[in-house]
């Protein structure tokens, strides 16, 4: 006698109590695994992104809207400060490094940016066909835009005002495309790179108002154009310190002495998740508490089951079946229902990454998509095989004790 098929009869034999114990679980599992895999790739691509950089330096305004602006290109900027502000900056003995970053034009929703060389190095970017920039008004492009535009090198390129693809069309300058890029898995993937010059060349004269606007800026022109770019503006520093320690002291000289703004990404972003850590932490408990509803829903089936079905737990006794088979068969029932509903959950969580990768994509232009097992939902799969062991231990030891002869009997 198969016990294994005879418990997948049994399951399928009382399908409405069967699918609520199976969709209770699904639908914890579900959002316990979505909840670990949003976490854990959002908080790889915010650190794909940080590459190491220590302080973000632009106009006074909010700290974490800098890091989103400058870091991962989501927000607009606080405004624009000046390069000669920005060289006191670099040349202070506490950085280690720095790159300028222009933006506030868009080709079709995605970013340019006017920058140096070291952004590339800064994520590993390497060029796929093409070469690097040369002259103003040439541009590499991330792998996601050229894949989702379909374009191509030496294709020329129309930039917009603003952040947005509705702002008015830069139509008087064209970008031709020279290079790009291999695939990276960062925020470069999604933007436009270009030289800083490309961008103030575009503007004529920078705008010295102070003040970011996304969809129009104020562009004054100025006869006499310093050729350095003294007099110019750019939107923020991406900064690397010489040592560790001085993130606890420059930042605060920054903000007190001068009338530009640091912040610093690791604790702009970890203020962030705490801030959304109190609503995934409430769904979690949420989702904890309709798995432990789904056992007691599944100890019911298992406890109703045996009970209807003594009289034919007695028969296959009297069959030549043992005691100790037919308590497996309970357990296997309740087994095969809880690691079907995790491998169901594991599917529902998947879809829902999908489905949050695709509005991201759709607004941010980022891509959350995976389908890689976490550790953590490897801890699920313990739960629900634990919960399934619970579930039928009182029910098994009743089918074990089980009186053959008062059963038939009373029968």
């Amino acid at each position: 006698m198969n016990i294994f098929k005879l418990s997948i009869k049994n399951i399928i034999s009382k399908p409405l109590s069967s699918l609520l114990s199976l969709a209770l679980l699904v639908f914890g599992i579900g959002i316990i695994s979505l909840l670990l895999q949003l976490n854990s790739l959002i908080k790889t691509q915010m650190d794909n992104n940080l590459k190491g950089i220590d302080m973000v330096v632009g106009a006074k305004g909010s700290p974490l809207q800098l890091i989103l602006s400058a870091v991962y290109h989501i927000d607009s900027p606080t405004g624009n400060i000046s390069v000669e502000d920005a060289k006191k900056i670099k040349n202070n003995r506490m950085v280690g490094s720095s790159i300028d970053l222009l933006y506030g034009d868009n080709y079709k929703g995605y970013r340019i940016v006017g920058t140096d060389d070291e952004f590339l190095d800064l994520y590993d970017a390497k060029i796929k066909d093409g070469r690097k920039w040369e002259d103003p008004f040439e541009v590499v492009v991330g792998s996601k835009i050229y894949s989702n535009l379909g374009l191509k090198l030496d294709d020329e390129l129309m930039s917009s005002h603003g952040l947005r693809e509705t702002g008015e069309a830069h139509g008087d300058q064209l970008f031709k495309i020279v290079g790009l890029l291999e695939p990276s898995n960062s925020v470069i993937d999604q933007l436009i790179v270009t030289s800083p010059e490309s961008i103030w060349d575009l503007h004529g004269e920078h705008d010295h108002s102070g003040e970011e606007h996304d969809d129009e800026h104020d562009h004054d022109h100025d006869d006499e154009h310093d050729h350095d770019h003294d007099d110019e503006e750019i939107t923020a520093m991406l900064i690397k310190f010489q040592n560790p320690m001085n993130i606890i002291q420059f930042p605060r000289q920054i903000n007190e002495e001068t009338n530009l703004q640091a912040a610093v990404p690791s604790y702009e972003i970890s203020r962030l998740f705490k801030l959304f850590g109190f609503g995934i932490e409430t769904l979690t408990y949420l989702a904890y508490l309709i798995i432990i509803v789904s056992a007691f829903s599944l100890f019911i089936n298992l406890f109703n089951s045996m009970r209807d079905r003594k009289y034919e737990m007695a028969l296959i006794r009297t069959l030549g079946s043992s005691r100790r088979q037919l308590s497996f068969m309970i357990i296997f029932e309740s087994l095969i229902l809880t690691t079907v509903g995790f491998l169901i959950g594991l599917l529902v969580s998947r879809l829902g990454v999908m489905f949050v990768s695709s509005l991201m994509e759709e607004s941010l232009n980022y891509n959350l998509n995976s389908f890689g097992i976490l550790n953590e939902e490897l801890w699920l799969l313990i739960l629900s095989i634990f919960i399934g062991l619970i579930s039928s231990i009182i029910p098994a030891l009743q089918v074990y004790n089980l009186n053959i002869s008062e059963v038939l009997g009373d029968e």
